[in-house]
C-alpha cells in the first residue's frame, strides 16, 4: 500500500486500518512461527504499510498533514 493512497483518508480510518495491519501481522507470525507461512515477503510488505500508517497519524497529531 502507498502513502498516496492513504493520505485521504481520515484520522479514525487510519487508526482502523493500522489495527487491522497489527492482527494481519499477528496472524502472519504465527503462520510463521507453525511453519504455514507460504508468502514470507508478506511481513515486510504489512511492516512497512504500519510505518506508513503511524507515520500519517504522527503527522496528524503535529499538524503536518495536507490540507
Amino acid at each position: 500500500m502507498k502513502i498516496k493512497d492513504l493520505k485521504p483518508l481520515s484520522v479514525e480510518e487510519l487508526v482502523l486500518r493500522e489495527i487491522e495491519l497489527r492482527r494481519e501481522m499477528m496472524t502472519l507470525r504465527i503462520q510463521k512461527a507453525s511453519g504455514q507461512l507460504e508468502n514470507p515477503a508478506r511481513i515486510t510488505l504489512v511492516r512497512r504499510a504500519i510505518a506508513r500508517t503511524q507515520t500519517l497519524l504522527s503527522q496528524h497529531r503535529l499538524g503536518l498533514a495536507a490540507q
